[in-house]
Protein backbone atom coordinates (compact mmCIF):
# COMPACT_ATOMS: atom_id res chain seq x y z
CA UNK A 1 0.00 0.00 0.00
CA UNK A 2 1.06 3.94 -0.37
CA UNK A 3 2.41 3.66 3.49
CA UNK A 4 2.40 7.23 4.95
CA UNK A 5 1.52 9.55 1.70
CA UNK A 6 -0.24 11.67 4.03
CA UNK A 7 3.17 12.80 6.06
CA UNK A 8 6.08 14.70 4.50
CA UNK A 9 9.84 13.94 3.44
CA UNK A 10 12.28 13.11 5.81
CA UNK A 11 10.48 14.47 9.24
CA UNK A 12 8.13 11.42 7.94
CA UNK A 13 10.23 8.47 8.48
CA UNK A 14 11.72 9.84 11.66
CA UNK A 15 8.28 9.94 12.79
CA UNK A 16 7.39 6.74 11.62
CA UNK A 17 10.72 4.98 12.83
CA UNK A 18 10.17 6.80 16.46
CA UNK A 19 6.45 4.83 16.20
CA UNK A 20 7.60 1.77 15.59
CA UNK A 21 10.19 1.58 18.00
CA UNK A 22 7.31 1.02 20.18
CA UNK A 23 5.70 -1.42 18.36
CA UNK A 24 8.42 -3.81 16.99
CA UNK A 25 8.54 -7.35 17.86
CA UNK A 26 8.36 -11.09 15.79
CA UNK A 27 6.94 -10.39 12.11
CA UNK A 28 5.01 -12.74 9.88
CA UNK A 29 3.30 -14.50 12.89
CA UNK A 30 5.98 -16.14 14.18
CA UNK A 31 5.01 -15.13 17.88
CA UNK A 32 4.55 -18.38 19.62
CA UNK A 33 3.95 -16.63 23.07
CA UNK A 34 0.91 -17.83 25.15
CA UNK A 35 0.92 -15.10 28.11
CA UNK A 36 0.71 -11.78 27.37
CA UNK A 37 1.16 -9.28 30.67
CA UNK A 38 0.45 -4.99 30.57
CA UNK A 39 2.87 -3.44 33.01
CA UNK A 40 2.12 0.24 34.16
CA UNK A 41 4.74 2.95 34.85
CA UNK A 42 4.73 5.14 38.01
CA UNK A 43 6.67 7.69 35.47
CA UNK A 44 8.04 8.63 32.08
CA UNK A 45 11.75 8.45 33.44
CA UNK A 46 13.96 11.06 31.86
CA UNK A 47 11.18 11.94 29.30
CA UNK A 48 9.89 15.43 29.31
CA UNK A 49 8.13 17.60 27.16
CA UNK A 50 11.70 19.43 26.63
CA UNK A 51 13.33 16.66 24.88
CA UNK A 52 10.85 16.23 21.96
CA UNK A 53 9.41 19.18 19.27
CA UNK A 54 6.29 18.15 17.85
CA UNK A 55 6.67 17.04 14.80
CA UNK A 56 8.84 14.58 16.57
CA UNK A 57 6.22 12.76 18.04
CA UNK A 58 2.94 14.06 15.36
CA UNK A 59 2.30 14.50 12.08
CA UNK A 60 1.60 18.00 10.74
CA UNK A 61 -1.85 16.71 10.10
CA UNK A 62 -2.15 15.84 14.17
CA UNK A 63 -0.69 18.88 15.09
CA UNK A 64 -3.53 20.83 13.00
CA UNK A 65 -5.86 18.93 14.40
CA UNK A 66 -4.95 19.37 18.22
CA UNK A 67 -4.22 23.28 17.45
CA UNK A 68 -8.02 23.21 16.02
CA UNK A 69 -9.08 21.81 19.35
CA UNK A 70 -7.25 24.50 21.64
CA UNK A 71 -4.71 21.59 21.91
CA UNK A 72 -1.06 22.04 22.93
CA UNK A 73 1.60 19.58 21.87
CA UNK A 74 3.57 17.46 23.20
CA UNK A 75 1.87 17.24 26.31
CA UNK A 76 3.09 14.44 29.16
CA UNK A 77 0.91 12.25 27.49
CA UNK A 78 2.30 12.56 24.27
CA UNK A 79 5.89 10.92 25.60
CA UNK A 80 7.07 8.13 25.01
CA UNK A 81 7.01 5.31 27.73
CA UNK A 82 10.77 4.90 28.76
CA UNK A 83 13.08 2.87 26.62
CA UNK A 84 15.29 2.10 29.55
CA UNK A 85 12.13 0.83 31.60
CA UNK A 86 11.51 -1.63 29.20
CA UNK A 87 14.80 -2.50 28.63
CA UNK A 88 15.40 -3.59 32.14
CA UNK A 89 11.79 -5.69 32.05
CA UNK A 90 13.12 -7.38 29.37
CA UNK A 91 16.49 -8.20 30.87
CA UNK A 92 13.81 -10.22 33.06
CA UNK A 93 13.11 -12.85 30.36
CA UNK A 94 10.20 -11.08 28.77
CA UNK A 95 9.69 -10.16 25.43
CA UNK A 96 8.16 -6.67 24.43
CA UNK A 97 5.43 -6.14 21.59
CA UNK A 98 4.00 -2.32 22.19
CA UNK A 99 2.95 0.25 24.63
CA UNK A 100 0.16 2.86 25.64
CA UNK A 101 1.79 6.29 26.14
CA UNK A 102 -1.39 7.57 27.00
CA UNK A 103 -2.00 4.91 29.87
CA UNK A 104 2.36 4.69 30.24
CA UNK A 105 1.79 1.00 29.96
CA UNK A 106 3.70 -1.74 27.86
CA UNK A 107 2.59 -5.16 27.11
CA UNK A 108 4.92 -8.02 27.77
CA UNK A 109 4.80 -11.36 26.39
CA UNK A 110 5.99 -14.98 27.50
CA UNK A 111 5.91 -18.58 26.78
CA UNK A 112 5.35 -19.34 30.36
CA UNK A 113 3.61 -17.78 33.25
CA UNK A 114 5.15 -14.31 34.21
CA UNK A 115 5.87 -13.50 37.55
CA UNK A 116 4.03 -10.61 38.37
CA UNK A 117 5.62 -10.05 41.91
CA UNK A 118 9.17 -9.76 40.26
CA UNK A 119 8.09 -6.89 38.04
CA UNK A 120 5.98 -5.19 40.66
CA UNK A 121 9.41 -4.86 43.29
CA UNK A 122 11.00 -3.30 40.03
CA UNK A 123 10.80 0.28 41.83
CA UNK A 124 9.56 2.35 38.34
CA UNK A 125 6.64 -0.45 38.01
CA UNK A 126 3.36 0.63 39.83
CA UNK A 127 1.83 -2.44 38.74
CA UNK A 128 1.50 -5.85 36.47
CA UNK A 129 -1.44 -7.65 35.48
CA UNK A 130 -2.00 -10.68 32.89
CA UNK A 131 -4.36 -10.17 29.97
CA UNK A 132 -3.63 -13.07 28.68
CA UNK A 133 -3.33 -17.06 29.27
CA UNK A 134 -4.15 -20.08 27.98
CA UNK A 135 -7.43 -21.22 28.72
CA UNK A 136 -8.79 -23.76 26.64
CA UNK A 137 -11.05 -23.43 24.02
CA UNK A 138 -12.31 -19.94 23.10
CA UNK A 139 -16.01 -18.97 24.31
CA UNK A 140 -15.74 -16.34 21.36
CA UNK A 141 -14.26 -18.26 18.23
CA UNK A 142 -17.44 -17.03 16.47
CA UNK A 143 -17.13 -13.51 18.16
CA UNK A 144 -17.03 -11.89 14.76
CA UNK A 145 -19.88 -13.95 12.92
CA UNK A 146 -21.11 -12.24 10.55
CA UNK A 147 -25.33 -12.12 10.40
CA UNK A 148 -26.34 -12.21 7.17
CA UNK A 149 -30.64 -11.48 6.20
CA UNK A 150 -33.01 -11.93 3.22
CA UNK A 151 -36.19 -10.79 4.54
CA UNK A 152 -38.10 -7.51 4.60
CA UNK A 153 -34.92 -5.88 2.53
CA UNK A 154 -35.21 -2.24 1.94
CA UNK A 155 -33.27 -0.17 -0.87
CA UNK A 156 -29.22 -0.96 -0.74
CA UNK A 157 -28.51 3.04 -0.13
CA UNK A 158 -31.41 3.02 3.06
CA UNK A 159 -28.93 3.71 5.47
CA UNK A 160 -27.78 6.61 3.90
CA UNK A 161 -31.68 8.18 2.79
CA UNK A 162 -32.95 8.08 6.52
CA UNK A 163 -30.34 10.46 7.75
CA UNK A 164 -30.07 12.71 4.58
CA UNK A 165 -26.91 11.85 3.68
CA UNK A 166 -27.70 11.25 0.03
CA UNK A 167 -28.27 15.03 -0.05
CA UNK A 168 -25.51 15.64 1.50
CA UNK A 169 -23.73 13.66 -0.79
CA UNK A 170 -25.18 15.31 -3.86
CA UNK A 171 -23.78 18.62 -2.63
CA UNK A 172 -20.77 17.58 -3.11
CA UNK A 173 -20.21 16.80 0.90
CA UNK A 174 -18.55 12.56 0.72
CA UNK A 175 -15.35 12.92 3.01
CA UNK A 176 -13.06 14.40 0.92
CA UNK A 177 -9.65 15.21 2.95
CA UNK A 178 -10.83 13.46 5.83
CA UNK A 179 -8.82 10.56 7.39
CA UNK A 180 -10.69 7.91 8.94
CA UNK A 181 -9.00 5.33 10.84
CA UNK A 182 -10.86 1.98 11.12
CA UNK A 183 -10.02 -0.38 14.27
CA UNK A 184 -11.52 -4.11 13.57
CA UNK A 185 -10.60 -7.73 13.27
CA UNK A 186 -8.86 -7.72 9.78
CA UNK A 187 -9.47 -6.89 6.19
CA UNK A 188 -9.82 -10.36 4.37
CA UNK A 189 -10.34 -9.30 0.36
CA UNK A 190 -10.45 -5.65 0.92
CA UNK A 191 -7.26 -5.71 -1.56
CA UNK A 192 -9.81 -7.01 -4.39
CA UNK A 193 -13.22 -6.63 -3.35
CA UNK A 194 -14.87 -4.96 -6.46
CA UNK A 195 -16.55 -2.30 -4.29
CA UNK A 196 -13.15 -0.74 -3.29
CA UNK A 197 -11.94 -0.82 -6.80
CA UNK A 198 -12.25 3.40 -6.40
CA UNK A 199 -11.13 3.60 -3.12
CA UNK A 200 -8.02 1.69 -4.25
CA UNK A 201 -7.16 3.22 -7.55
CA UNK A 202 -7.24 6.38 -5.76
CA UNK A 203 -4.91 5.32 -3.68
CA UNK A 204 -7.42 6.12 -0.70
CA UNK A 205 -5.80 3.48 1.45
CA UNK A 206 -3.12 5.38 3.24
CA UNK A 207 -1.46 2.94 5.84
CA UNK A 208 -2.08 -0.60 7.23
CA UNK A 209 -0.46 -2.49 10.07
CA UNK A 210 -1.65 -5.47 12.13
CA UNK A 211 -0.75 -4.88 16.21
CA UNK A 212 -1.83 -8.26 17.03
CA UNK A 213 1.26 -9.68 14.98
CA UNK A 214 3.33 -6.38 14.33
CA UNK A 215 3.15 -6.75 10.77
CA UNK A 216 1.72 -4.49 7.85
CA UNK A 217 -0.53 -6.92 6.09
CA UNK A 218 -4.25 -6.57 8.13
CA UNK A 219 -5.60 -8.37 4.28
CA UNK A 220 -6.09 -11.61 5.90
CA UNK A 221 -7.78 -13.11 9.73
CA UNK A 222 -11.18 -12.07 9.24
CA UNK A 223 -13.78 -10.60 6.88
CA UNK A 224 -15.48 -8.36 9.37
CA UNK A 225 -13.12 -5.12 9.10
CA UNK A 226 -14.07 -5.54 5.03
CA UNK A 227 -17.42 -5.48 5.52
CA UNK A 228 -17.14 -1.85 8.03
CA UNK A 229 -14.73 -0.69 5.40
CA UNK A 230 -17.59 -1.81 2.33
CA UNK A 231 -19.84 0.19 4.58
CA UNK A 232 -17.65 3.59 4.82
CA UNK A 233 -16.04 3.66 1.34
CA UNK A 234 -18.30 0.64 -1.40
CA UNK A 235 -19.44 2.13 -4.26
CA UNK A 236 -21.41 -0.22 -6.32
CA UNK A 237 -24.27 1.21 -8.43
CA UNK A 238 -27.40 -0.61 -7.40
CA UNK A 239 -25.68 -2.65 -4.39
CA UNK A 240 -23.58 -0.48 -2.09
CA UNK A 241 -23.34 3.19 -1.48
CA UNK A 242 -20.75 4.20 1.65
CA UNK A 243 -21.32 6.87 3.72
CA UNK A 244 -17.48 7.98 3.22
CA UNK A 245 -16.31 7.00 -0.15
CA UNK A 246 -14.48 9.79 -0.90
CA UNK A 247 -12.57 9.43 2.45
CA UNK A 248 -8.79 8.37 3.12
CA UNK A 249 -8.36 5.80 5.99
CA UNK A 250 -5.76 4.03 7.92
CA UNK A 251 -6.86 0.45 8.14
CA UNK A 252 -5.29 -1.21 11.88
CA UNK A 253 -5.97 -4.91 13.23
CA UNK A 254 -6.91 -5.12 17.09
CA UNK A 255 -8.64 -7.75 17.39
CA UNK A 256 -7.58 -11.67 17.48
CA UNK A 257 -10.73 -13.43 16.24
CA UNK A 258 -9.87 -16.88 17.63
CA UNK A 259 -10.09 -15.34 21.36
CA UNK A 260 -11.32 -12.91 23.91
CA UNK A 261 -8.82 -11.51 26.46
CA UNK A 262 -8.12 -7.86 27.78
CA UNK A 263 -4.73 -8.23 25.89
CA UNK A 264 -6.86 -6.88 22.81
CA UNK A 265 -7.59 -3.56 24.74
CA UNK A 266 -4.29 -2.44 24.58
CA UNK A 267 -3.69 -3.28 20.51
CA UNK A 268 -6.68 -0.92 20.27
CA UNK A 269 -4.74 1.92 22.24
CA UNK A 270 -1.46 1.39 20.45
CA UNK A 271 -3.52 1.69 17.16
CA UNK A 272 -5.43 4.36 18.37
CA UNK A 273 -1.84 5.98 19.40
CA UNK A 274 -0.67 5.57 15.95
CA UNK A 275 -4.24 6.74 14.34
CA UNK A 276 -3.53 10.11 16.60
CA UNK A 277 0.06 10.54 15.40
CA UNK A 278 -0.84 10.10 11.90
CA UNK A 279 -3.34 12.83 12.07
CA UNK A 280 -6.39 10.25 11.71
CA UNK A 281 -9.73 12.80 11.97
CA UNK A 282 -11.93 10.09 13.05
CA UNK A 283 -11.71 6.69 14.47
CA UNK A 284 -14.44 4.43 13.38
CA UNK A 285 -14.55 1.35 15.49
CA UNK A 286 -17.00 -1.43 15.45
CA UNK A 287 -15.26 -3.65 18.44
CA UNK A 288 -16.13 -3.83 21.80
CA UNK A 289 -15.62 -5.76 25.67
CA UNK A 290 -17.03 -6.52 28.80
CA UNK A 291 -16.14 -10.36 29.05
CA UNK A 292 -13.63 -12.57 28.53
CA UNK A 293 -12.43 -16.24 27.98
CA UNK A 294 -10.57 -15.70 31.40
CA UNK A 295 -13.44 -15.16 34.01
CA UNK A 296 -11.30 -12.66 36.50
CA UNK A 297 -10.80 -10.34 33.63
CA UNK A 298 -14.50 -9.56 33.47
CA UNK A 299 -15.82 -6.22 33.43
CA UNK A 300 -18.69 -5.65 35.57
CA UNK A 301 -22.02 -3.14 34.45
CA UNK A 302 -20.76 -0.61 37.38
CA UNK A 303 -17.40 -0.86 35.50
CA UNK A 304 -19.10 1.07 32.59
CA UNK A 305 -19.06 4.36 33.70
CA UNK A 306 -16.31 5.99 31.78
CA UNK A 307 -13.93 6.10 33.92
CA UNK A 308 -12.77 2.21 34.54
CA UNK A 309 -12.24 0.17 31.77
CA UNK A 310 -8.68 0.41 30.08
CA UNK A 311 -9.83 0.90 26.33
CA UNK A 312 -12.43 3.37 27.35
CA UNK A 313 -9.90 5.49 29.07
CA UNK A 314 -7.58 5.61 26.23
CA UNK A 315 -10.77 6.48 23.58
CA UNK A 316 -11.95 9.04 25.75
CA UNK A 317 -7.86 10.47 25.59
CA UNK A 318 -8.02 10.11 21.83
CA UNK A 319 -11.14 12.12 21.77
CA UNK A 320 -9.21 14.49 23.91
CA UNK A 321 -6.69 15.20 21.58
CA UNK A 322 -9.66 16.51 19.17
CA UNK A 323 -10.18 12.47 17.73
CA UNK A 324 -14.04 12.02 17.24
CA UNK A 325 -14.31 8.23 18.75
CA UNK A 326 -17.46 6.52 16.66
CA UNK A 327 -18.12 3.26 18.43
CA UNK A 328 -20.52 0.51 18.00
CA UNK A 329 -22.97 0.04 21.31
CA UNK A 330 -22.83 -3.16 21.24
CA UNK A 331 -25.38 -6.46 20.26
CA UNK A 332 -26.49 -7.80 23.80
CA UNK A 333 -29.55 -6.77 24.52
CA UNK A 334 -31.12 -10.10 23.64
CA UNK A 335 -28.34 -11.68 25.32
CA UNK A 336 -28.26 -12.10 29.20
CA UNK A 337 -25.26 -8.91 29.57
CA UNK A 338 -28.15 -6.83 27.94
CA UNK A 339 -26.04 -3.23 28.62
CA UNK A 340 -23.72 -1.07 26.85
CA UNK A 341 -20.25 -2.42 26.55
CA UNK A 342 -16.82 -0.82 26.69
CA UNK A 343 -15.56 1.71 25.27
CA UNK A 344 -19.19 2.89 24.25
CA UNK A 345 -19.65 3.60 27.77
CA UNK A 346 -16.95 6.73 27.57
CA UNK A 347 -18.50 10.59 27.89
CA UNK A 348 -16.46 11.62 24.41
CA UNK A 349 -17.31 8.86 22.51
CA UNK A 350 -20.51 8.55 19.38
CA UNK A 351 -21.56 5.32 20.62
CA UNK A 352 -24.14 4.01 17.89
CA UNK A 353 -26.76 1.63 18.25
CA UNK A 354 -28.66 0.18 15.57
CA UNK A 355 -32.25 0.28 13.83
CA UNK A 356 -33.81 -0.64 11.21
CA UNK A 357 -34.88 0.64 7.78
CA UNK A 358 -38.06 1.88 9.49
CA UNK A 359 -36.02 3.51 11.74
CA UNK A 360 -37.05 1.01 15.09
CA UNK A 361 -34.93 -0.22 17.17
CA UNK A 362 -33.25 -3.86 16.52
CA UNK A 363 -33.53 -6.97 19.27
CA UNK A 364 -29.83 -6.72 19.84
CA UNK A 365 -28.90 -3.45 19.94
CA UNK A 366 -27.32 -2.42 23.68
CA UNK A 367 -29.23 -0.85 25.64
CA UNK A 368 -27.85 2.26 27.54
CA UNK A 369 -27.31 4.03 29.96
CA UNK A 370 -23.76 4.03 30.82
CA UNK A 371 -23.83 3.11 34.67
CA UNK A 372 -22.99 6.15 36.13
CA UNK A 373 -26.75 7.29 34.49
CA UNK A 374 -25.40 9.23 31.06
CA UNK A 375 -27.22 8.91 27.79
CA UNK A 376 -26.33 6.09 25.81
CA UNK A 377 -26.19 4.88 23.22
CA UNK A 378 -25.78 8.59 21.93
CA UNK A 379 -27.41 8.12 18.78
CA UNK A 380 -28.82 5.53 16.25
CA UNK A 381 -28.21 4.60 12.60
CA UNK A 382 -29.26 1.37 10.44
CA UNK A 383 -28.14 -1.86 11.09
CA UNK A 384 -30.08 -4.29 9.87
CA UNK A 385 -29.83 -5.41 7.20
CA UNK A 386 -27.18 -3.24 5.54
CA UNK A 387 -25.93 -3.76 2.00
CA UNK A 388 -22.43 -4.90 2.52
CA UNK A 389 -19.24 -6.75 0.28
CA UNK A 390 -17.05 -9.30 1.86
CA UNK A 391 -16.31 -11.54 -1.14
CA UNK A 392 -14.63 -10.93 -4.26
CA UNK A 393 -17.89 -9.87 -6.22
CA UNK A 394 -20.95 -10.77 -4.53
CA UNK A 395 -22.91 -8.33 -2.00
CA UNK A 396 -24.91 -9.40 1.23
CA UNK A 397 -27.09 -8.08 4.23
CA UNK A 398 -25.71 -7.89 7.29
CA UNK A 399 -26.80 -6.76 10.81
CA UNK A 400 -25.07 -5.71 13.97
CA UNK A 401 -24.26 -2.51 15.55
CA UNK A 402 -20.94 -3.70 13.80
CA UNK A 403 -22.66 -1.60 10.70
CA UNK A 404 -24.65 1.38 12.22
CA UNK A 405 -21.34 2.55 13.92
CA UNK A 406 -19.45 3.08 10.19
CA UNK A 407 -22.42 4.15 8.62
CA UNK A 408 -22.50 7.21 11.38
CA UNK A 409 -19.10 7.83 11.53
CA UNK A 410 -18.94 7.85 7.80
CA UNK A 411 -21.37 10.38 8.01
CA UNK A 412 -19.73 12.37 10.42
CA UNK A 413 -16.89 12.50 7.91
CA UNK A 414 -19.02 14.39 5.29
CA UNK A 415 -19.79 17.04 8.37
CA UNK A 416 -16.17 17.74 9.15
CA UNK A 417 -15.09 18.37 5.29
CA UNK A 418 -18.74 20.34 5.05
CA UNK A 419 -16.85 22.01 8.19
CA UNK A 420 -13.60 21.91 8.60
CA UNK A 421 -12.81 24.37 11.29
CA UNK A 422 -15.66 21.89 13.41
CA UNK A 423 -14.27 20.15 16.23
CA UNK A 424 -15.28 16.57 17.47
CA UNK A 425 -17.37 17.70 20.53
CA UNK A 426 -19.01 19.85 17.95
CA UNK A 427 -19.68 17.16 15.68
CA UNK A 428 -21.01 14.74 18.63
CA UNK A 429 -23.43 17.97 19.82
CA UNK A 430 -24.52 18.56 16.23
CA UNK A 431 -25.06 14.55 15.98
CA UNK A 432 -27.34 14.66 19.36
CA UNK A 433 -29.45 17.91 18.28
CA UNK A 434 -30.05 16.56 14.81
CA UNK A 435 -31.57 13.13 16.25
CA UNK A 436 -35.29 12.76 16.14
CA UNK A 437 -35.31 11.98 20.02
CA UNK A 438 -33.54 14.49 21.07
CA UNK A 439 -35.78 16.44 23.44
CA UNK A 440 -36.69 12.96 25.11
CA UNK A 441 -33.76 10.91 25.11
CA UNK A 442 -33.95 7.41 26.21
CA UNK A 443 -31.84 4.29 27.26
CA UNK A 444 -32.81 2.13 23.72
CA UNK A 445 -32.56 5.23 21.02
CA UNK A 446 -30.33 7.53 22.65
CA UNK A 447 -31.12 11.28 21.11
CA UNK A 448 -32.53 8.83 18.06
CA UNK A 449 -32.00 8.91 14.11
CA UNK A 450 -30.10 12.06 13.50
CA UNK A 451 -31.21 14.32 10.08
CA UNK A 452 -27.52 15.17 8.54
CA UNK A 453 -28.70 18.05 7.48
CA UNK A 454 -30.18 19.63 10.65
CA UNK A 455 -26.87 18.50 11.98
CA UNK A 456 -24.98 20.79 9.19
CA UNK A 457 -27.03 23.57 9.35
CA UNK A 458 -26.27 23.55 13.22
CA UNK A 459 -22.64 23.55 12.53
CA UNK A 460 -22.75 26.22 9.66
CA UNK A 461 -24.32 28.41 12.18
CA UNK A 462 -21.51 27.85 14.74
CA UNK A 463 -18.92 28.44 12.41
CA UNK A 464 -20.05 30.44 8.96
CA UNK A 465 -20.18 34.28 7.88
CA UNK A 466 -23.52 34.09 7.20
CA UNK A 467 -26.02 37.02 5.47
CA UNK A 468 -28.98 38.15 7.68
CA UNK A 469 -30.65 37.97 4.59
CA UNK A 470 -29.89 36.77 0.85
CA UNK A 471 -26.55 35.98 -0.11
CA UNK A 472 -23.18 37.00 -0.13
CA UNK A 473 -20.22 36.74 -2.50
CA UNK A 474 -16.77 36.85 -1.44
CA UNK A 475 -13.75 37.84 -2.14
CA UNK A 476 -14.51 40.59 -4.28
CA UNK A 477 -12.35 41.18 -6.30
CA UNK A 478 -11.15 37.86 -6.54
CA UNK A 479 -8.04 35.97 -8.13
CA UNK A 480 -10.13 33.17 -8.80
CA UNK A 481 -11.90 30.96 -5.69
CA UNK A 482 -15.32 32.54 -5.07
CA UNK A 483 -17.27 31.78 -2.09
CA UNK A 484 -21.16 32.14 -1.91
CA UNK A 485 -22.80 32.13 2.07
CA UNK A 486 -26.67 31.75 2.21
CA UNK A 487 -28.36 33.08 4.78
CA UNK A 488 -31.04 30.10 4.46
CA UNK A 489 -30.30 26.72 2.83
CA UNK A 490 -31.31 27.26 -0.78
CA UNK A 491 -33.26 24.06 -1.59
CA UNK A 492 -32.40 23.75 -5.08
CA UNK A 493 -29.16 25.46 -6.64
CA UNK A 494 -28.58 26.20 -10.44
CA UNK A 495 -25.22 28.25 -10.57
CA UNK A 496 -24.24 30.22 -14.03
CA UNK A 497 -20.90 31.91 -14.69
CA UNK A 498 -22.06 34.69 -17.59
CA UNK A 499 -18.31 36.80 -19.32
CA UNK A 500 -19.68 40.48 -19.39
CA UNK A 501 -20.40 39.37 -22.85
CA UNK A 502 -22.89 36.57 -21.72
CA UNK A 503 -21.00 33.97 -22.86
CA UNK A 504 -21.68 31.18 -20.15
CA UNK A 505 -18.61 29.99 -18.89
CA UNK A 506 -19.60 27.93 -16.03
CA UNK A 507 -22.92 25.64 -14.89
CA UNK A 508 -23.38 23.37 -12.08
CA UNK A 509 -26.87 22.27 -11.16
CA UNK A 510 -28.44 20.49 -7.38
CA UNK A 511 -31.44 18.81 -7.30
CA UNK A 512 -31.24 20.02 -3.55
CA UNK A 513 -28.43 21.64 -1.81
CA UNK A 514 -27.62 20.83 1.77
CA UNK A 515 -25.33 23.49 2.90
CA UNK A 516 -25.53 27.23 3.32
CA UNK A 517 -22.17 28.19 1.32
CA UNK A 518 -20.18 26.41 -1.41
CA UNK A 519 -16.95 27.80 -2.82
CA UNK A 520 -16.75 28.21 -6.68
CA UNK A 521 -13.08 27.83 -8.36
CA UNK A 522 -14.27 27.91 -11.98
CA UNK A 523 -12.54 31.87 -12.55
CA UNK A 524 -9.28 30.16 -11.75
CA UNK A 525 -7.85 29.73 -14.71
CA UNK A 526 -10.22 32.60 -16.63
CA UNK A 527 -8.83 35.81 -17.80
CA UNK A 528 -8.90 39.46 -15.61
CA UNK A 529 -12.37 41.29 -16.10
CA UNK A 530 -15.87 41.13 -14.81
CA UNK A 531 -17.76 37.95 -14.74
CA UNK A 532 -21.87 37.68 -13.31
CA UNK A 533 -22.65 35.10 -11.34
CA UNK A 534 -26.40 33.92 -11.92
CA UNK A 535 -27.54 31.82 -8.69
CA UNK A 536 -31.42 30.24 -9.10
CA UNK A 537 -32.22 28.84 -6.11
CA UNK A 538 -36.24 27.39 -4.07
CA UNK A 539 -36.43 30.61 -3.07
CA UNK A 540 -35.53 33.44 -5.82
CA UNK A 541 -32.94 34.18 -8.30
CA UNK A 542 -29.78 36.41 -7.38
CA UNK A 543 -27.38 38.07 -9.36
CA UNK A 544 -24.13 39.11 -8.24
CA UNK A 545 -20.94 40.91 -9.99
CA UNK A 546 -17.53 39.39 -9.59
CA UNK A 547 -14.24 41.62 -10.70
CA UNK A 548 -11.33 38.89 -11.55
CA UNK A 549 -7.79 39.96 -11.12
CA UNK A 550 -4.94 38.11 -12.40
CA UNK A 551 -3.00 36.31 -9.85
Amino acid sequence: MNRLTFLPGKRAWKFFMLILVFVHCTVNGQDTFDYFCRVYFKDKGANTPLNYLSSDLLSTRAINRRAKSGKTAPDYSDLPVFKEYINQVEQLGFTFHCTSKWMNTALFKAKSMPDTALLKRLPFVADAKIVKKPVGKSRYSDKYDLITGTADLQPFNRPLTMLNGDVLHSSGYDGTGILIAVLDAGFSFSDIVTSLINLRNRKGIKYTWDFVKNDPRVYDYHEHGTAVLSVLAGQSEGNIEGTAPGADFILLRTEDPSSEFSVEEDFWAAAAEFADSAGADIISSSLGYYNFDEPSLDYKYSDLNGNTAFVTRVADMAASKGILVVCSAGNERNKPWIHIIAPADGDSVLAVGAVDGDGLISAFSSAGPSSDGRVKPDNTAMGVNVATQTSISSYSRMSGTSFSCPVLSGMAATLLQAIPDATNIEIIDAIHLAGDRFSVPDTLYGYGTPDMIKALDYLQELHLKLPDKGILTWPNPTTGEVEINFSDSPGSLIIEIFTSYGSLVYRKDFSEYAGRNIAIRALSDKPQGIYLIKLKTGKGTFVNKIIKLNN
